[in-house]
């Protein structure tokens, strides 16, 4: 009996022995296999909130500069060329005037013996009516001396030349419109600039001919007031338009960049949200006219622009790094009263087993309350080897963060983001 004692005895003093010896092994190969997690720190700070478009470079106007008259491009006078500033009336080229000058010629030709007609008619008017007079006057003195036929005669004579008269101020009227006319072919002939601005296109070359009888020709196209400012027509996705028309009430400044200057953010302020959508695929944009300062000129037509557009802001808030809020760990990885929230849960149901219903068979209430719950997310930092869930309610984010709306967090507070990659520092 005392012989079993001893080899307890024995047998129990080995067992700690083992166990003493064994525990820190397991401790060590604990520690060894532990993850390594990355973090990242919850901070104080600014977000500013942007939906990104993007756009092409336009002039605030374009003017399109045609001819109204016809004919060949004379090349004794310069036209003007590409990118060239001009002021308003100058002229921008010009069109062989020889056939209008002909016609001209002839219209005042026209108008002059046309004018000598009623100077005619006007004297044989004068000559009847004196003869008139006279006729009368004999008459009162002896009926006798001229007989009432006569008198019909001079009566009807001073109606004809009348009536001549007439006619013939109305063929100056007609000889003086169609001079006019003539005139104004002749000043035609002249393309003038109708603003001060720049030439950027010009779709004729010296000696062309032009042929003006069935549709004006395009000539010159001009960028009033281009070095002043310039516009951007931006497609703006309908689930962002919203956004967008808030942030034009609040006139909250726009940003962007083009590729000639990639180093350089350009400014500029929402002028416009048209209502014209356009549909492509099933997609619906609304266009929206950002305009911007070009006193450099760097901003040419047709360039395109990647724009920001700042719809809201928060300052001095606590916000939550993005990466925190996409990270979801292995339920081995987190306390048992959470892996809930990582496990998953039964197809079709929630978290609490209560049936989900597709978003399509849901009221416009329902999809509404549904949505605004997306706001209610879980961020993760350790408790001890485990990892333990944090609820938070986020707000506004932007490419970094997101905004602490509610939840137990406070500055500085490191928040796991994944797993130590191997040769990766840890944040």
């Amino acid at each position: 009996m005392k012989r079993w004692i001893k080899w307890l005895v024995v047998l129990g003093v080995l067992a700690g022995g083992v166990r003493a010896a064994t525990g820190p092994a397991i401790e060590y190969w604990r520690n060894r296999n532990q993850p390594q997690w990355r973090y990242a720190d919850v901070q104080e700070g600014d977000i500013i909130s942007v939906v990104n478009a993007t756009g092409k470079v336009r002039p605030v106007r374009k003017i399109t500069v045609g001819s109204f008259v016809s004919g060949p491009i004379d090349t004794s006078v310069r036209m003007v060329g590409f990118n060239e500033e001009v002021q308003k009336g100058q002229v921008l080229c010009k069109i062989d005037p020889r056939i209008y000058k002909a016609n001209l010629d002839r219209d005042e030709a026209t108008l002059k013996s046309r004018q000598a007609e009623v100077r005619r008619a006007d004297a044989q008017l004068q000559q009847s009516r004196r003869d008139l007079d006279r006729a009368i006057k004999l008459r009162e003195e002896d009926k006798s001396f001229i007989a009432q036929a006569e008198m019909d005669k001079f009566y009807f004579s001073v109606l004809s030349f009348e009536a001549q008269k007439g006619l013939a101020e109305a063929s100056v009227k007609v000889a003086e419109s169609q001079l006019a006319f003539s005139e104004a072919q002749m000043e035609y002939c002249e393309i003038r600039a109708p603003e001060t601005g720049m030439i950027i296109d010009r779709k004729i070359e010296p000696g062309q001919t032009l042929a003006a009888q069935f549709q004006t020709p395009e000539l010159f196209i001009i960028a009033p007031n281009i070095r002043e400012r310039v516009d951007l027509l931006a497609s703006v996705d309908e689930s962002e338009i919203g956004l967008i028309r808030e942030a034009n009430a609040k006139q909250l400044p726009v940003s962007f960049t083009v590729d000639a200057y990639p180093d350089v953010l350009f400014v500029g302020k929402i002028e416009e949200v048209r209502m014209n959508a356009t549909t492509t695929q099933n997609v619906v944009t609304y266009p929206v006219i950002v305009s911007s300062p070009n006193p450099d000129f760097k901003l040419l037509p047709d360039m395109t622009a990647s724009i920001s557009f700042e719809v809201d802001e928060r300052r001095g808030i606590l916000k939550i790094p993005n990466s925190a809020l996409r990270f979801y760990p292995n339920p081995k990885q987190v306390r048992p009263e959470d892996r809930p929230l990582v496990e998953g849960v039964v197809e079709g149901t929630d978290e609490e087993g209560k049936e989900v219903k597709s978003e399509r068979s849901l009221s416009a209430d329902e999809r509404a309350k549904g949505r605004r719950k997306r706001n209610l997310r879980h961020v993760w930092i350790t408790d001890g080897r485990l990892l333990r869930a944090v609820a938070v309610e986020t707000g506004l984010s932007d490419s970094q963060h997101t905004e602490l709306v509610s939840g137990d967090l406070k500055p500085g507070m490191p928040l796991v983001i994944g797993l130590q990659i191997p040769g990766m520092s840890g944040s």
